[in-house]
């Protein structure tokens, strides 16, 4: 298995965030879990389901009767490929130019502006 999370869709993200909260889950508790916010039919989960399964994103437990479904990534390990893929294609890979255009366009609240001065800090201090 490659340590690269493999990219995902926005609909894939979803069935992600049910198996990051709570996993192994059989399809069928998978698509129980969607339906409550989704209204995707039982056969589109689970091609959702087979797809992340052939990207290797999620394992598949095909020792019991039914089989069950467990993520092989973090959702730290997701959102930072995500975060990486999103810097590449929009800000050429620059994080400092993203991180401009975000401050300089959104209202920070005193509170915010601390606690990015605080991160900074911690990170110059390394």
């Amino acid at each position: 298995m490659s340590d690269k999370a493999p990219k995902i869709s926005e609909a894939e993200w979803e069935v992600m965030n049910v198996l990051w909260k709570k996993a192994p889950l059989s399809a069928n508790e998978v698509i129980h879990s969607l339906q409550e916010q989704t209204d995707w039919k039982p056969k589109t989960v689970r091609t959702l389901l087979d797809r992340l399964a052939k990207k290797k994103a999620i394992g598949v437990n095909k020792d019991q009767k039914i089989y069950t479904f467990f993520p092989l990534f973090s959702q730290d390990d997701c959102q930072h490929a995500e975060a990486q893929s999103f810097l590449k294609r929009i800000y050429g890979g620059t994080l400092k130019s993203m991180l401009v255009q975000f401050i300089q366009e959104d209202s920070l609240s005193e509170e915010d502006i601390k606690e990015l001065r605080s991160i900074l800090d911690k990170k110059s201090s390394k």
